[in-house]
């Protein structure tokens, strides 16, 4: 079955489409994101990058800008914390939720763990690059950025202009998701986000003279959540600096048709990631010819792999077909992900993936 990206979009947000309970209510100026897991601090600093060559594909007028989140490993624990979101961001996200009931700026209060501008550790360190689904923000994944940085990755989530509800420039523009109202073509999507994503690498791994230095080139990976997961598998196909790939609870845009030998871990909802659900899965996994996964989480929504089903608890919300704890499920995701990245780019052993875990009895194999 077909699912449009208007109706993934409503599902990646659907736990926070809820007005929260009253004593819940009053808590809300205390969100916070799980502490990250690793050894390291960690550091962020944003960046705002300028495709001279490339017209903006949804407003052709325009020169393809994006604004990049980077997180890194890094040598001190103090200076001021990274905001979330700034008041008008927040106030657009909800907003394009539909979320009532909350201050507007109540996002803007979450509290974070990585430090502006901190000085990264010595060394190289493996990049990570995040893909965020259609309509949300790259913030919608900072918990799970903040946990790999901890874990020594750099970390780049990329804000895809125009696609997401809220994104500020340096200038003070803020622009919205144009095409949330429009339902594109899900594959003309995923070509643009794999367009997007090799420009970033361009720049972090050849013409940034800071982090040119500090990324390996060699061990790139990307995770998708949704319409990123699409773009991951997309630019896995276009891009062979890119040796690993995740897809969380995304259909794929298409299915894979040709071959893909290099590792691969589709990681799923209940009502996304099962066998059957989405035939566009079903499609892709006998192309998946190198290392692969698939996984499902019990209980899990389209939120759960994001910032907001944690969130979404703290601010009261309650979502009856998601019975796993935001959490809990956060748990899970920054595990599970963790893990494939230190087999794939580190060579290291993980005896998570090998099969079911009596500590993690939500997550199920597959295949």
């Amino acid at each position: 079955m077909r699912r449009t990206l208007g109706a993934i979009a409503a599902a990646s947000v659907a736990l926070l489409v809820l007005t929260p309970n009253a004593a819940a209510a009053r808590d809300t100026a205390k969100l916070a994101l799980p502490e990250p897991s690793g050894p390291h601090a960690v550091g962020t600093t944003a960046l705002h990058l300028r495709d001279d060559a490339r017209p903006d594909p949804w407003v052709p007028e325009e020169r393809r800008e994006l604004m990049v989140s980077l997180w890194y490993p890094s040598e001190s624990r103090h200076g001021p914390r990274a905001a979330y979101v700034t008041p008008t961001e927040s106030e657009l996200i909800l907003e394009s939720a539909g979320v009532t009931g909350v201050p507007g700026e109540v996002l803007s209060t979450t509290r974070t763990h990585a430090r502006v501008g901190v000085r990264p550790v010595d060394g190289e360190f493996p990049l990570v690059v995040l893909s965020p689904g259609f309509s949300l923000p790259r913030t919608s994944l900072t918990g799970l950025a903040e946990d790999l940085a901890s874990r020594g990755y750099a970390v780049a989530a990329i804000d895809h202009t125009y696609e997401a509800s809220a994104i500020t420039f340096p200038d003070g523009r803020v622009t919205g998701c144009l095409l949330c109202g429009a339902d594109p073509d899900g594959e003309v999507v995923a070509g643009s986000r794999a367009a997007d994503i090799s420009f970033v690498l361009d720049r972090l791994t050849g013409e940034d003279p800071l982090w040119s230095r500090k990324i390996d080139a060699d061990r790139i990976a990307m995770v998708g959540h949704s319409m990123g997961g699409a773009g991951a598998a997309r630019v896995m196909l276009t891009d062979p600096r890119v040796r690993a790939g995740i897809n969380m609870d995304g259909t794929f845009h298409p299915a894979l048709d040709t071959d893909l030998g290099r590792p691969c871990m589709m990681l799923g909802s209940d009502q996304h990631g099962r066998p059957g659900a989405d035939e566009s899965w079903d499609g892709t996994w006998p192309n998946l010819t190198g290392w692969k996964r698939w996984l499902s989480v019990a209980g899990a929504a389209h939120s759960s792999f994001t910032d907001y089903s944690l969130l979404g608890e703290q601010m009261g919300a309650e979502l009856e077909d998601e019975p796993i704890r935001g959490e809990r499920a956060a748990r899970i995701t920054r595990l599970y992900v963790a893990a494939f990245l230190d087999i794939h780019l580190r060579g290291r052993e993980r005896p998570l993936l090998d099969g079911p875990s009596p500590r993690f009895p939500e997550v199920r194999f597959e295949k």
